[in-house]
């Protein structure tokens, strides 16, 4: 595919869970909806277009907060999370497929994060750091 394209949606908590329960039947909020428009179900659309990834920002907010990681490196890892879903990546079925997807995602962040620019602000959400020492 030439040009790929995407479209991302950040959302809270509540409009994310009506997703969930309209598309996936699952109650509740979740970290990030993938849909493809690559399917079969959809011949027509642009040829270019990969789909839309959804992030619920509160539920981003709250695991960067548990994970003490920064909220641009969660938002990276939900992202790249989609974008792999848009690709044809699933770690809900086969133990197998669910570690190869895992493995590409690590390999796609750990490429993110020596891009990142040297200068960029990084902000830890809730963490602190008597906690790192303990």
């Amino acid at each position: 595919m030439q040009n790929p394209e995407l479209s991302i949606l950040l959302l809270d908590d509540r409009r994310m869970a009506v997703l969930n329960r309209r598309y996936l039947h699952r109650d509740g909020p979740t970290d990030v909806i993938s849909f493809p428009m690559t399917a079969p179900r959809f011949p027509t659309v642009q040829p270019s277009l990969l789909g839309d990834i959804v992030i619920s920002m509160e539920t981003a907010v709250r695991q960067a907060h548990a994970c003490g990681e920064t909220i641009e490196n969660a938002l990276a890892r939900l992202m790249t999370h989609g974008i792999l879903h848009l690709i044809g990546y699933d770690h809900e079925g086969a133990p197998r497929a669910a570690r190869a997807m895992r493995a590409r995602e690590k390999k796609i962040l750990a490429l993110v994060r020596q891009t990142a620019p040297s200068g960029a602000p990084v902000r830890r959400i809730g963490h602190r750091e008597s906690n790192r020492n303990a």
